[in-house]
């Protein structure tokens, strides 16, 4: 997103892509991707109509315009369905992993010296897989599970042959 730019607002409705498993997107249309400086795979903060934020990344759709997802716990908080109109706001997302850490990865990777240097040397998609894999559970004990399970299979595994598979050990 170029750095004039700090703000976008515009109004779309809720879609379906179908595809991919009903999974539900907002579009961004080929305006607004220009204005964020016509590249995709961006991390962008997305506020829905004024009252729910959440991070997310911007992906070709086709035909110059693009998407981000958002998920059924998402639409349930915000009363929403597919073909619901939305004013959505998008700014830039100036942190460092483009999703929060849960505080038992991290507590883990300050612990871990060889652990935070090989989560450091992955792709970014790779280390949001992890923050996502670690996040996605409710139960702290669980989170904390995850985090050691991943690091891990990680610190075992070869520099570049680091796929998810062998990071949950199967």
């Amino acid at each position: 997103m170029p750095e004039s730019v700090p703000e976008i607002k515009y109004k779309t409705c809720i879609n379906k892509l179908s595809h991919l498993l009903g999974m539900h997107y907002l579009e961004v249309p080929q305006e607004v991707v220009q204005q964020l400086g016509g590249k995709y795979n961006v991390r962008l903060l997305c506020t829905i109509n004024n009252s729910l934020t959440f991070q997310g990344g911007l992906v070709a759709l086709g035909n110059g315009s693009g998407y981000i997802s958002i998920n059924n716990k998402r639409l349930k908080q915000l009363a929403l369905q597919a073909g619901s109109d939305v004013w959505v706001k998008l700014e830039k997302d100036e942190s460092k992993y483009g999703m929060e850490v849960p505080e038992e990865l991290e507590e883990l990777l300050q612990q871990d010296l060889e652990g935070r240097k090989r989560f450091d040397g992955l792709t970014p998609g790779r280390q949001r897989y992890i923050i996502h894999y670690v996040a996605s559970v409710k139960s702290s004990q669980l989170r904390i599970d995850r985090a050691i399970l991943l690091i891990g299979n990680l610190k075992q595994l070869p520099v570049g042959k680091e796929s998810f598979k062998e990071m949950l050990g199967k």
